[in-house]
Parts: structure tokens; sequence; C-alpha cells
């Protein structure tokens, strides 16, 4: 009993023993979990703060790398400001340097341009002036020659009757009824015309009532300024220069007169003067009923050097008329000239072909004639203002051509005709030779006329 008792107790003991030792190596096996797990945690912890500073290091590392690359950003921005602002101020003051470069050879430029047109200017002036000059002297030169054509024309008329008058008043102190009449019976044999005449005496002698004392050195000058001022009332206007219709179309001159006044003559010469001043001219030849007249025309045609358009004798004037004008626009002719018949039967039958050839030509133009010349032989004196009577009844005559006034002392008709139809004067013919017809300048022809 003892024995068992006291392995029991024995063994109990050891049971303990192990049990206690079994608990303190649980707790030293737990002590040392806890030790472990406590450096597991440290080392986490430690970990954790190692990787936390790490972090932060890290942040601390990219805020400075950011900072310095923010520093340096801005640095190279600056840079770069720098670099554009002066590469800017390099391209400003290059820019500076060729605008006040440009600006210097535009002003040189323009000075050049300003003295290279003042030089043009200068030699324009020169040039213009010294062919003013030339003009004024050519001018000169041929109204010199026309005055001398124009003296040698009424030569006759001048020798013929006003050297009677300038007689008949030498030696009167003054202007009185003796002279008048004196005047008067020169105007008369000059064949100026009785209605003429009488309007001239009677202007003269309301100079002289108005003057009260007129003396015979004075008349002169009165005829002049009287004579003058009637052709300008009665609508006479000096031609200096011709004008082509603005519209384009040729300019037509129908031309009439009876056979034998000079009207073929007439025609070449206004064809030749027209060409010379740089006109196209076409001649028509509408007077049909006689072969030599469109032959004559068709040789003065030649001697100007115009063309002309021409049918066989017998054809159709009017039919002549048209093919003239239609050739004359669509060739872009300047001036036509359209002879017609100067022998017809009575004043109808002339009435009637010169408005048929008027009517067929205003198909082509329709203001053609713009002009219908009146030819009239001065030599004819009086005959001459019966045929102007004749076609001024018969067709709108306006404008005259007088011929022959170098063989005739009877130029005066020239004021007969002009006062009693109120018909200017356009030409006149002094001369045989193709360049012998003037524009008709009243003051010239009176001065001429009455200077004595």
């Amino acid at each position: 009993m003892g024995l068992f008792s006291f392995f029991r107790r024995k063994k109990k003991n050891n049971e303990e023993q192990e049990r206690l030792e079994q608990e303190r190596l649980e707790q030293e096996r737990l002590k040392q979990e806890r030790a472990e797990q406590e450096r597991l945690e440290e080392e986490k912890r430690e970990k954790e703060r190692l990787e936390r500073e790490l972090l932060e290091k890290k942040k601390i590392e990219e805020e400075r790398r950011r900072i310095e690359q923010s520093i340096r950003d801005q640095e190279e921005k600056e840079r770069l400001q720098r670099e554009l602002e002066e590469r800017e101020r390099i391209e400003r003051e290059q820019r500076e340097r060729e605008r006040a470069e440009q600006e210097r050879l535009a002003l040189e430029r323009q000075r050049a341009e300003e003295a290279e047109r003042e030089r043009l200017r200068q030699e324009r002036e020169r040039a213009e002036q010294e062919r003013i000059k030339k003009e004024t002297e050519e001018r000169e030169r041929i109204e010199k020659e026309e005055k001398k054509e124009l003296d040698k024309g009424l030569k006759k008329t001048k020798d013929g009757v006003f050297s009677r008058l300038a007689r008949a008043i030498a030696g009167k102190s003054k202007v009185d009824e003796d002279v008048l009449d004196k005047l008067e019976e020169a105007l008369i044999l000059s064949d100026v015309g009785p209605v003429t005449t009488i309007n001239i005496i009677e202007r003269i002698e309301k100079r002289v009532a108005r003057d009260k004392y007129m003396n015979t050195n004075e008349l002169n000058r009165i005829l002049r300024e009287e004579t003058a001022a009637l052709l300008t009332e009665n609508r006479h206007s000096d031609v200096s220069a011709f004008e082509t219709p603005e519209n384009g179309d040729p300019y037509v001159i129908m031309v009439v007169g009876v056979n034998g006044v000079g009207k073929t003559t007439t025609i070449g010469k206004l064809a030749n003067m027209f060409k010379n001043h740089g006109y196209k001219v076409v001649l028509g030849a509408a007077d049909t009923f006689r072969a030599a007249a469109i032959d004559q025309l068709k040789i003065w045609a030649e001697r100007a050097d115009v063309p002309i358009v021409a049918q066989s004798m017998g054809s159709d004037p009017a039919s002549v008329a048209y093919d003239t004008v239609a050739s004359a626009k669509a060739n872009n002719a300047d001036v036509v000239i359209i002879d017609t018949a100067g022998r017809l039967h009575n004043k109808v039958n002339l009435m009637n072909e010169l408005t048929k050839i008027k009517k067929v030509m205003q198909k082509v133009i329709p203001d053609a004639p713009q002009e219908i010349l009146l030819v009239i032989d001065a030599s004819t004196g009086q005959n001459a203002i019966e045929q102007t009577k004749q076609f001024t009844e018969a067709t709108d005559v306006n404008a005259l051509a007088v011929t022959k006034l170098d063989g005739t002392a009877k130029g005066g008709v020239v004021l007969g005709i002009s006062n009693e139809f109120k018909i200017p004067v356009k030409y006149i013919g002094v001369g045989e030779k193709i360049d012998d017809i003037q524009i008709f300048d009243k003051m010239q022809f009176v001065n001429t006329l009455f200077d004595f």
C-alpha cells in the first residue's frame, strides 16, 4: 500500500512536474511566440516605419526633383523667353533696318522718279512748246499762204469795184450821203445783192448817226465790223476743225449744185483736205446721168488717193449712195462725200431724186446726210443766188462752198447768199490746184475784201 502510493505519488509528482514542465515550456513557447510575434510586429512596424520613411524620403526626393525640375523648367522657360525676346529684338531691329533701308530706297526711288518725271515734264514742255511753236509757225505760214491765195482770189473783186470806192472817198473828210451812195454802188457792182447791200448801208448809217461824226479813214474798219456782224447773225460760225460723229458712224456730205460750178473739183479738193487731216474718206459717184461726171470723180479720187464707189452711167443714184455709205461704215471710214446730179428737168424731179438718195442712206446711217453742201460759182454773180434759191427749196441745204473766187470780180456774192439764205459758207475755192480750197474764215475774208 505504501509502496504503491509512493509510486503513485511519485508518478503523480512526475506527471505534475511534466505538466508544470509542459506548462513552463508552453509558457516559454508562448513567451517565445509572443516575443517572436512582438519581434515580427516590431520588425513589421520597423519595416513599415522604414517604408514610410522611404516613402517620405521618396516623396521628399520627388518633391525636391519636382521643385528642381520646376526650377529648371522655369529657368529653361526664362531662358527660352530671353532667347525669344532676343530673337524678336534682333528680328525687330532687322526689320527696322530693312524698313529704314526700304524707306531710304523708296525715297531715293521717289526722288529719282520725281526727277525723271520732272525731266520728262520739262522735255514734254519743251516738246510741246516746240510743237506749239512749229504749229504756230506752220499755222502762220498756212494763214499767210491762205491770205496770199485769198488776196489773189479776191484781187479781181477788189480791183474791179472797191478800188473805185477807195478813189471815190479819197480826200473826203467825213462819211456823207455821197460816200454812202458810192459804197452802195460798189457793193451792188460786186454782186453783194440789193438786199444785203441795203442791210450793210443801213448798219453804217446807224453807226454814223450814233457816232455823229465819222471820217472816211474809219469807213474801212466799220465796213469790216458790220459785215462780220452780218455773217455772225446769219448763224455763220468759223470752222477751225472737223469732227466726226460721236457714235462712230461716218460723217456724210451730200454735194449738190448745177453742172459747171466746180462741184466735182470741190469734192476732190475736200477729199484731199480731209485725208491730209488724217481722216479716212470715201467718195460716191451718184451723178450717174453723165459718164464724164463719173470719170472726172475717179480722176480726183486717184489724185487725192481715196477710194471711190461708182457704177455705170444710167445706174440708180440712190443705189450708188447706199453702196457708198454701207462700204464706208463697214470699213470704218470717217467721211463720205456723195456727188449728185446737177442736171434735172425741174425742181420737182430734183427734190424727188435728192429725197430718195437721203432715204436710202438713212437705212445705213439714220441721220445721214449730216451735211448737204451746195456748191455755187462766184463768177455767175446773181445767178448763184437764183441757184441757191432753187436748191434750198428742193432740199435742206445747210452749208455752202463758193468756187472760182480767183477768176471773178463778183466775190461779193458770198456775202449776199450768206445773208439772204441764212446759210453759212464753209469752204471757198481760190484756184485750180488740189490744195486751192480753204475753210471759210469770215474775218479773214472780210478783212481781205475791204482792204482798200
